[in-house]
């Protein structure tokens, strides 16, 4: 089976010889959680790929909402686009210093936003400073570009979409935290939020699209296998989550890749349904309805 969109991923072979490209915009995405040092912008700024900007997760949100790093609205993505010197003709290549934690929320929010000529470079930092290929440390200054973003809400779910869910069970909840946080048997990383995951939900660990040895992400057939084996309809409707709608967006390029035409995003995940309230927690290994 071959993916159903392969210029969803670029290959590092296929980044470097366009290098240069005056269409080509290059995008650091990557993301640590808060605390960790040193920091997601402390790295990009060391060492990055020729010519990339950093997009960071953190400031490219809602700055209104409490919850960590919610989409903005179409206004304020497009102006912190165009301050990254991306405009709407350009082709996007997003990567991150892990190889597939935060490249694929990025790539999640330019479509959500409407700009489709977006590429997650596969294996990521790690297979390109395996492969001894260039970096640099300077950070660009682009000219402004003229983005238009052009949002596409079927692609995201709030809270109260997840709450009717556990009704209606129209879609399938899927959820890419590691084992041990979805089953609720270690604490959250986050201070304050319940252990557990949304009732009903399927867990997917998004460490596990990964090819170890190879760094890149898994062939489509793969894929579908490790949606099948999680115990997922693949005909049916998929919201896809995480822990603070980052590692959701892994799956939901995963998704997309095997051609799965009805996928939304949490954006909230489990930092907003593991809040203290009355949001149903459930823990224990998933038990799908």
């Amino acid at each position: 089976m071959t993916q159903a969109d392969p210029t969803a991923l670029i290959s590092t072979e296929q980044l470097a010889a366009q290098l240069g490209a005056a269409d080509l915009r290059i995008v650091d995405g990557s993301f640590k959680m808060p605390g960790v040092t040193p920091t997601a912008i402390e790295d990009y700024r060391s060492r990055h790929l020729p010519g990339a900007v950093f997009f960071d997760i953190e400031t490219i949100a809602d700055a209104a909402n409490p919850l960590p790093h919610m989409l903005p609205n179409p206004t304020e993505f497009a102006a912190k686009m165009g301050a990254l010197g991306i405009g709407d003709a350009d082709r996007v290549v997003v990567y991150d210093s892990a190889g597939l934690v935060s490249a694929g929320r990025v790539w999640w929010m330019f479509r959500a936003f409407g700009h489709d000529k977006v590429q997650v470079l596969d294996g990521g930092l790690p297979k390109w400073l395996a492969e001894g290929r260039p970096t640099d440390a300077i950070v660009p200054t682009p000219l402004p570009g003229k983005f238009t973003a052009r949002f596409h809400p079927e692609m995201l779910r709030a809270k109260q979409d997840l709450l009717d869910n556990l009704a209606t069970r129209r879609e399938q909840v899927i959820d890419a935290r590691a084992t041990p946080r979805f089953e609720g048997s270690v604490a959250e990383p986050r201070p304050g939020l319940r252990a557990g995951h949304i009732p009903g939900s399927f867990s997917l660990p998004s460490d596990q699209l990964i090819d170890r040895d190879a760094k890149t992400v898994l062939p489509a057939t793969q894929l579908r296998a490790l949606f099948e084996a999680a115990g997922v309809d693949l005909a049916r409707p998929i919201v896809t989550s995480c822990g603070s709608g980052v590692t959701a967006g892994a799956l939901a390029l995963a998704l997309h890749l095997i051609g799965h035409k009805s996928v939304a995003l949490y954006d909230g995940s489990w930092s907003e349904w593991g809040l203290p309230g009355e949001t149903p927690v459930a823990t224990g290994p998933a038990t799908p309805p």
